[in-house]
């Protein structure tokens, strides 16, 4: 009978692990807010997003995707959660927003080697062909404004349109060109920063689908708000505010 009891003392107290599920988290290729490292998706942003899940004692597994998909899988599907998506008039009513996760000063990147291009303000980009990635705040706002936008499934398409010379701009953070080269194999100084768009600054969130299990939103929204006070968290968010 000992025994019989101490099993079932096993069991309960293990029941609560036990009935965790694992949720599944997507995001896309982002250096160095997400990166792939041996096929695991690493990055500063990532790690945020892990200390959140774990504060919540949730299980999270983060897949990495296009954006596109990422975005249309979180938009449809209860219980998928998202990083780094900035919040939208149109988005905010299809998503719970759970907290900033990354930090955002966009603008347009060309090739190093084209001398021809010279950006001063935002409407000279106009005549130029950018890739873009669909579903992104990016694509919508320069859609609006009638830039000429080339539509990629992410960011690493965007950058090979670039190079290939299909298209003469994309767009990035300045300070995360770097570590897109290095994720890319590629060398830096191909890339120039060639004008900061104004239209463009923004935060990255992680959000979960609105139809989502309000028992782990309302925990990942209480472990956000303990992670935020942390000086790992105040440091992923001033990256892009770097000169």
């Amino acid at each position: 009978m000992n025994y019989l009891r101490l099993y079932l003392l096993i069991i309960f107290l293990s029941w609560p692990a036990l009935c965790t599920p694992t949720l599944t988290v997507v995001t896309e290729l982002s250096p160095p807010n997400q990166t792939l490292i041996n096929n695991q998706v690493a990055g500063e942003s990532t790690e945020l997003v892990k200390a959140i899940f774990a504060k919540a004692n949730l299980n999270a597994n983060i897949e990495l995707y296009p954006w596109a998909r990422a975005y249309n899988m979180a938009l449809k599907k209860p219980n998928i959660f998202i990083y780094s998506m900035a919040k939208t008039a149109e988005r905010e009513k299809h998503f719970h927003w759970i907290g900033e996760v990354a930090t955002y000063q966009m603008g347009f990147v060309k090739l190093s080697s084209r001398s021809d291009i010279n950006i001063t303000a935002n409407e000279q980009a106009k005549q130029y062909k950018i890739a873009v990635q669909r579903h992104d705040l990016a694509a919508q706002r320069l859609t609006e404004r009638g830039y000429t936008v080339v539509y990629t499934s992410d960011i690493n398409k965007s950058y090979q349109l670039l190079m290939s010379g299909k298209v003469d701009l994309i767009i990035d953070d300045k300070n995360y060109i770097a570590a897109m080269a290095e994720q890319l194999a590629l060398d830096e100084a191909r890339f120039s920063f060639a004008h900061a768009i104004d239209f463009l600054t923004m935060k990255g969130y992680l959000a979960a689908n609105i139809n989502s299990d309000e028992r782990y939103v309302n925990a990942l929204k209480a472990a956000f708000n303990e992670v935020m006070s942390t000086p790992k968290y105040n440091a992923v968010m001033m990256l892009a505010q770097r000169p």
